[in-house]
């Protein structure tokens, strides 16, 4: 989660809002990490799981990520899980919930909806406090 916390920061160096993702491969070791670009590349897919999926995909060769682990500092919007669903990844980790868009346990469970054909455990709520953090304080600046 630390290594997706600092590709949020990242992100928030462009404007972009600080949400990070890492994927990790079977042995656990970090493939591919992205922050959020959509300010930065003008793409409204450019959201940090989708870019990280995209980018792991092209290190290991395949868009099947089966055994890795996504880590990322909010809960996936419905763009996002289902992204990662197709993907086949095997466990998702997150941060923050997500209150107004989280589609993994805060507005629906698309992760985990029993007439899809892949479903990925999820581990949520690491470091949390820290990842909601980085959001809160994004936002009440833009708002000063």
């Amino acid at each position: 989660m630390r290594l997706a916390l600092a590709a949020a920061e990242a992100a928030a160096g462009h404007a972009d809002v600080p949400i990070g993702a890492v994927v990790l491969d079977p042995a656990g070791e970090a493939v591919a990490s992205a922050g959020n670009e959509r300010e930065l590349l003008g793409d409204p897919t450019a959201h940090a799981e989708v870019l990280a999926l995209r980018r792991a995909a092209t290190a290991l060769g395949s868009w099947r990520l089966e055994g890795c682990t996504l880590v990322v500092t909010l809960e996936p919007c419905t763009m996002c899980a289902g992204a990662l669903v197709l993907a086949r990844v095997q466990r998702l980790v997150f941060g923050a919930f997500d209150p107004k868009a989280g589609a993994v346990a805060s507005l629906w469970d698309v992760v985990r909806d029993p007439r899809l054909n892949h479903r990925p455990a999820v581990v949520p709520g690491i470091l949390e406090a820290e990842c909601g953090a980085l959001l809160q304080g994004f936002f009440s600046s833009h708002r000063e």
